[in-house]
This record gives structure tokens, C-alpha cells and sequence, in this order.
């Protein structure tokens, strides 16, 4: 009989070997990225808004896996809903069955989405995107999605069609033939929409890609000249949804009713992909017409057992914790405190954002001195100093955060959504500092964004 597989023992046997596998066997750049930023930890253990490396020192994470662990990590509730998931032994993905967990989950969903009726689960965010795009353009027998400019919603191919950020679209097409849009421009999306072919208009509430918010008003009057024009609103949640921005879809601050909502990331509670695509009865009813269509648009593991359960479970924490509240509230107090900086330090331009996503942008500053030394980075490659700001932030403060994309001078703040006054008041001295530092105009904060140009310019 083979020997048990045996998970400590194989972690043990390999322990710090990450790094060098990834360099062997897969993207060969991101260990070579994090090396150069000095980002390259051998974490052991995390829980709540906290990762431990090998050496036991402590961060606080302010990425949360680009938003997946909006409950915080590895939370008790959602490991034990699991573990007592492979206990329960269940009859799982049989295909020709219809699934008790994926009909609850269906239902919990819907209950914080008024007016949506159906839901398509799925794996990620970009699947749930991809649903989205079909049954927009089948139910309204129209070929066209239009889009904004740097919004992000995934990397397949269909996905990618409509991300507006070009760095990740070159080099992949031809793609389809959707059309692009200012993100808060109601002039550009009406002149757009009276082509007469278009099926549907994506947009992410908040855009995730440099944290930018919308005008007031804007996704109010998208929805109306959407309608007007015979064509969909899809609001892609994947990052903004369950909580994130102080409600439970970032949608609700305007009071807007999509057509078709896409979610994913802190559904999963941190441990099993799981995305949904939710609709309005009549969309599904047109897609799935008929029983010769019944597995017309399907996943083989979307609805699988351990995904619902840690949605059900995720829920469930959102509402006995008040996570939503609670990202509301702490979000304030975090702002509160980030907002004067902007008049204290010249480097920064601003503060913005909506719960716990908030933007830092950088911006020129007026002294000669610390001028100089911005348009040095900036000739090199815009983004640098945000990225100059990342590091010491988790070097010398242990604060996990990143740039919120590429040639950006922007730092996106995406804590889960368990934080309290303790990490607001570390996070608020740790930058603080930083800043301080910055502006000093000397020490190794500039050295390291020398390194960073030599990196720009060799890579």
C-alpha cells in the first residue's frame, strides 16, 4: 500500500523552496519582480489582517489578495463550515442534479441584490464577466459591449475585449469589437449607445485601477440612457461587491438597479474560487429558453460543494460581524485620518475613495528641490514613486500594500474588511513616516528609487 500523502511533512521537506520553483516552473518574472522590490517574503501563517514570514515578524496586510479576504484570514467560521463540508462526504458535482448548497447560496445572494432574480455560478471573476457579456448580447440580439477606459475585468479573452487598460491587451488580438468610454462621461456613453448596436454597458462602481469614483449621479444617468437606448447595465463587482465600499454592492450608493451584477473574490471567503453572475429573471429566461438549451452556458465546477459552502459561510460572517457597517465606519475614520496629509505633504495630490478602497494619488510638488528629484522618476517611468512608497511601507513598517497599476502614481489601499482602530492607527504612523521621509529629499528612500530607474531602464 502507498504511504499516506502527507501535507506537513511535504511543506517541511521543502521549506523555502517557493521562490526557486516558481523561477523553474512558473512565470519565471515574478520572482525576479519581487527580488528587486525586496518583496520576496517566505510567509508562514496568517490570520485576520495579519501574515507572519519565517523569521516570525509581522505584517499588516492592506492588499487582501487584491480584495479576496474581505472577512480577514483563514477565518475560524469558514474553516470550520469547510472541514465539516469534507466530513459531510457529499454526493458532489454528479452534473445531472440540482444541488441543495448551490440553490442556498443562489438564494442568499439574491436576498442582498433587489430586483435581480437568477444566478450563474461560476469559478472567478472573469468567468462571471464572460457570462455576463453573453447573456447581454443574447437577450438583446446586439453584438456590442461598451466599456471605460482603464477598467479592468479580467484577462480572458472575452474579458480582456473590455478591459481598457492597454498593457494588458496588447500583443492578444485581435479581440472583439467593443468600444471604449471615459469612465464619468455621459456624453461619450450616450453618443455610443445611439449607434443602435449595443448590447450592454460594464462598469465597475468604483474603478478599481487607480481607485477612481464616479461623479455623482453618473451610474443613475448611465442606467437611464442605457435603457433608453434598449441596452443592459452590467455592474461588475468582482472587487467593489460583498462589502467592500460600506454597502454590499457599491451600486447601492446611487440607487441604481443593474440588469446583470458580476461577484467574485471575497465570496470565497479566501480558500475556494467561487464567482456568480446575477441577472434579472428575463435574461436567464431568454438564455435558457428551452430544455434543448439547458447547458448552453455552463461550468463544470462552478456550483461544486466546498465553493458554496465557503460562500454560505462568508455570508453568514458579513452578517454576524457587521462587516459591512464596519468597512463603512473604519473606512471614514482611515480617510479622517489620510485627508489632511494631502495638505501636509506636497508630494501627495490625493485622498479618495469609498469604504475600505482608497486611493492614494501622488502628485508634483511645488519645491524646487523635491521637484528635481520627481521628474527624474518620472522620465524613467511613471508609477516609480508610488512603487518607492510601497517598499519602505513593508520594509521598515510591515504594511502590505501595492500600486494600483502599472504606470500609476497611485497606492491602493484594500484592507479586509475586519480592521480596527489598531491597524488604522498603524497604517496612519507607518505612512506618515514614510512620507516624512520623502520629503527630507535624502537618505535611502531616493537611493532606492535610483535602483528602481536602473530596474525601469534594464528590464
Amino acid at each position: 500500500m502507498a504511504m499516506a500523502f502527507d501535507l506537513r511533512q511535504l511543506l517541511e521537506s521543502h521549506r523555502g523552496q517557493g521562490y526557486a520553483l516558481h523561477a523553474k516552473y512558473l512565470n519565471p518574472q515574478l520572482p525576479r519582480m519581487l527580488g528587486a522590490l525586496g518583496l520576496d517574503t517566505v510567509y508562514e501563517r496568517a490570520q485576520g489582517p495579519w501574515l507572519w514570514d519565517a523569521q516570525g515578524r509581522r505584517y499588516l496586510d492592506f492588499l487582501a489578495g487584491f480584495g479576496v479576504f474581505g472577512v480577514g484570514r483563514n477565518h475560524p467560521v469558514v474553516r470550520r463550515a469547510l472541514a465539516q463540508a469534507l466530513e459531510a462526504e457529499l454526493a458532489d458535482l454528479i452534473q445531472f442534479d440540482c444541488s441543495l448548497l448551490a440553490g442556498l447560496l443562489a438564494e442568499r445572494l439574491l436576498a442582498r441584490a433587489p430586483g435581480m432574480e437568477r444566478v450563474y455560478l461560476c469559478n472567478s471573476g472573469t468567468e462571471a464577466v464572460e457570462a455576463a457579456l453573453k447573456f447581454a448580447r443574447y437577450a438583446t440580439g446586439r453584438g456590442r459591449i461598451v466599456y471605460c477606459d482603464h477598467g479592468f475585468h479580467g484577462l480572458t479573452l472575452g474579458s480582456l475585449s473590455v478591459n481598457g487598460s492597454p498593457e494588458f491587451r496588447r500583443g492578444f488580438g485581435p479581440l472583439l469589437a467593443d468600444a471604449s468610454v471615459p469612465f464619468g462621461d455621459l456624453e461619450a456613453l450616450e453618443a455610443e449607445l445611439a449607434r443602435g448596436d449595443v448590447a450592454g454597458f460594464l462598469v465597475e462602481p468604483i474603478q478599481g485601477k487607480g481607485v477612481h469614483v464616479p461623479p455623482p449621479g453618473y451610474l443613475a444617468g448611465a442606467q437611464a440612457a442605457v435603457h433608453k437606448a434598449g441596452a443592459l447595465l452590467i455592474c461588475d463587482e468582482v472587487q467593489t461587491g460583498i462589502g467592500r465600499t460600506g454597502r454590499f454592492f457599491a451600486y447601492e450608493h446611487e440607487s441604481v438597479e443593474p440588469d446583470l451584477v458580476t461577484v467574485a473574490k471575497a465570496l470565497s471567503g479566501g480558500f475556494v474560487p467561487v464567482g456568480a453572475t446575477l441577472a434579472k429573471g428575463w435574461i436567464f429566461e431568454k438564455v435558457y429558453s428551452s430544455m434543448d438549451r439547458v447547458l448552453v452556458h455552463d461550468s463544470t465546477f462552478g456550483a461544486n460543494a466546498m465553493a458554496m459552502v465557503a460562500g454560505l459561510a462568508t455570508l453568514e460572517v458579513m452578517d454576524d460581524e457587521s462587516l459591512v457597517e464596519r468597512a463603512e465606519k473604519v473606512g471614514a475614520a482611515l480617510m479622517a485620518g489620510l485627508q489632511p496629509m494631502v495638505d501636509r505633504y506636497e508630494l501627495l495630490a490625493e485622498v479618495r475613495g469609498r469604504g475600505l478602497m482608497i486611493g492614494l494619488e501622488f502628485g508634483r510638488p511645488q519645491s524646487l528641490r523635491l521637484r528635481g528629484r520627481w521628474s527624474m522618476l518620472q522620465a524613467a517611468r511613471r508609477g516609480l514613486f508610488a512603487q518607492m512608497v510601497v517598499v519602505p511601507l513593508y520594509r521598515r513598517h510591515g504594511i502590505l500594500t501595492q500600486v494600483a497599476g502599472d504606470h500609476m502614481e497611485v497606492i491602493k489601499i484594500l484592507p479586509p474588511l475586519c480592521i480596527g482602530e489598531e491597524e488604522v492607527d498603524l497604517f496612519l504612523s507607518g505612512f506618515a513616516a514614510v512620507m516624512d521621509e520623502a520629503h527630507a529629499g535624502s537618505g535611502l528612500m531616493w537611493d532606492f528609487g535610483r535602483t528602481l530607474i536602473r530596474h525601469a531602464i534594464t528590464r
